[in-house]
């Protein structure tokens, strides 16, 4: 293999991973486990990219690479690339690789970070691909507000977010949980999640398992766990409790009831002034 060939990979096709501790604060990535990259939703087939795109030739010369991983920014030859959340920068002709955020410089002074809009945009497709009967929901169907968790049940910081539920409920928030056992397979945080996922009232056996009163059960069929563990990756979460928030944001922590709404609104009108701005 080249070294140009193995810049690329260590360069565009960083190991996604999860944090061995608790977050509050963000930890380092852990490799996937080849096992469960298998257990990840197929992709949807996206419509062919005709022959003459510049993005077939562009795309022949990343290892591993799509056209339709690819495509351009607001920035003349630059192309944006992306596998799961992560994004990365590369030149029309392969040559160069950009490994940070792109901002827009404004007339008003302002830095809309463009990376940061586009991982959003990505993490809420990727979660969009998950249907709610696959998820445990906390909370009326027409809540103002809705957060997608990613949590583990040994998690102090999940346990401490799941006793608060019916604050953040009484928010206006409404709260749905995926399984992201952070130390992954064949551990007793995985079989918990397993245990939860099997019983025949799920929700109740979540409150009960975050309280520390769950029994370990043998898996069942269809249990999500694997494709939730494998999601979490690729949308970027590295630690519990990994918080999206309805319009992309991934918030790496537990944030109070009270301070939940308050993020939740502070976020939506950085949105509504970048809109603005942008006009």
């Amino acid at each position: 293999m080249s070294i140009r060939h193995l810049l690329f990979i260590a360069v565009l096709v960083p190991l996604a991973g999860c944090a061995r501790g608790d977050t509050a604060p963000k930890a380092a990535a852990a490799p996937k486990p080849a096992a469960l990259q298998a257990a990840q939703p197929a992709a949807k087939e996206a419509s062919p990219v005709d022959k003459s795109d510049p993005r077939v030739a562009l795309a022949a010369k990343i290892p591993g690479t799509k056209p339709e991983d690819l495509r351009p920014t607001p920035v003349p030859g630059i192309y944006e690339l992306t596998h799961g959340s992560d994004i990365t920068y590369v030149s029309e002709d392969a040559g160069y690789v950009f490994a940070g955020d792109l901002y827009r410089v404004s007339a008003t002074g302002d830095f809309p970070n463009l990376s940061e809009t586009r991982r959003r945009e990505l993490r809420l497709k990727m979660l969009a691909e998950v249907p709610e009967s696959q998820m445990l929901v906390f909370g009326p169907a027409k809540a103002k507000h809705t957060i997608s968790v990613f949590t583990d049940i040994d998690c102090p910081w999940c346990q401490r977010l799941h006793s608060q539920i019916t604050d953040y409920n009484k928010l206006g928030i409404r709260v749905r949980y995926l399984f992201y056992p952070r130390s992954g397979p064949n551990t007793e945080s995985w079989e918990k999640a397993e245990a939860v996922w099997c019983a025949k009232d799920r929700n109740e056996a979540f409150t009960r398992a975050k309280r520390g009163e769950i029994k370990l059960l043998k898996s069942c069929a269809g249990s999500p766990i694997a494709r939730e563990y494998a999601l979490a990756h690729d949308i970027g979460v590295s630690g519990t409790p990994g918080i999206i928030l309805d319009n992309g944001e991934l918030v790496p922590g537990y944030l109070a009831p009270a301070q939940m709404l308050a993020h939740i609104q502070n976020s939506a009108a950085d949105d509504l002034a970048a809109v603005q701005s942008s006009k």
